[in-house]
């Protein structure tokens, strides 16, 4: 007969809290569609791989302290989630400014995420930034970075700080910068071509250019999509590593 000490259900429940607290923002397609028991099933099977760096309760905690402690804990999870949700939306951004300057903000398609209309560029980045997510191996090191937290910060010691805050605004900043140097190029280019077609306009008052100007924009921008295409993994893995470390200094907060 399998007999569980008081201490060992306290470590799974506060493990189980911070585990499942990052899957609120993770980057996974179609997470937020799953059926609940499935998603239940993934923290369920996370936290029991992570047994054995489950917390030692040693004392009872009231309920009160019980529920902070739960709460702090899912908060953890959150902050970790947020950091690596950011890379995934910082392509977001950026193919959310290039599709309303390239014409594609007129083609919308189906959002596994939201289940929702969403442009064709922004669905585009959403299930890049998933495939990526396993590619890179970052779900592995979201695991190793749980272990580790368990060891520096066990549950039931972690407290919120200034400073745990002021890490999460600082990877949504960089999310806003980074969607707009992916996209810059690209929107200097197409501004070009509207500059260009504006002149011969202007030249030649007869020429109607105005019909051309979205279809030659569109196949521009379709063109350069390719060559930025390349770019795309080195810097998944570089905001990977930067959300990496920026979770390695909300655990040590």
């Amino acid at each position: 007969m399998l007999v569980l000490s008081i201490s060992t259900l306290l470590g799974f429940l506060l493990t189980l809290a911070r585990v499942a607290g990052v899957f609120v923002f993770l980057p996974i397609p179609g997470i937020t569609g799953m059926l609940q028991p499935a998603r239940v099933i993934l923290a369920l099977s996370i936290t029991v791989a992570l047994f054995p760096e489950w917390p030692r309760v040693a004392a009872e905690p009231s309920g009160g302290l019980l529920a902070m402690w739960i709460l702090t804990e899912a908060v953890l999870g959150i902050g970790i989630g947020l950091a690596v949700g950011f890379i995934a939306e910082a392509l977001s951004v950026g193919a959310q400014v290039l599709g309303l300057q390239a014409g594609y903000s007129f083609a919308a398609t189906f959002d596994p995420n939201t289940e929702a209309d969403s442009t064709v560029l922004v669905v585009f980045s959403q299930l890049a930034a998933g495939l990526l997510f396993f590619v890179s191996g970052l779900h592995h090191e979201l695991i190793r970075v749980f272990a580790r937290s368990l060891e520096i910060c066990p549950p039931g010691t972690y407290t919120m700080s200034r400073g745990a805050g002021g890490e999460i605004l600082l990877l949504g900043g960089m999310m806003f910068t980074t969607g707009l140097r992916l996209a810059l190029p690209l929107i200097t280019v197409l501004v070009m071509v509207d500059i260009s077609l504006a002149l011969l306009g202007r030249v030649n008052a007869q020429m109607q250019l105005l019909h051309l100007a979205f279809p030659i924009k569109m196949m521009l921008a379709l063109a350069m999509l390719g060559w930025v295409a390349l770019l795309i993994p080195a810097l998944y893995r570089a905001g990977a590593n930067n959300a990496l470390m920026a979770a390695g200094r909300l655990i040590a907060h």
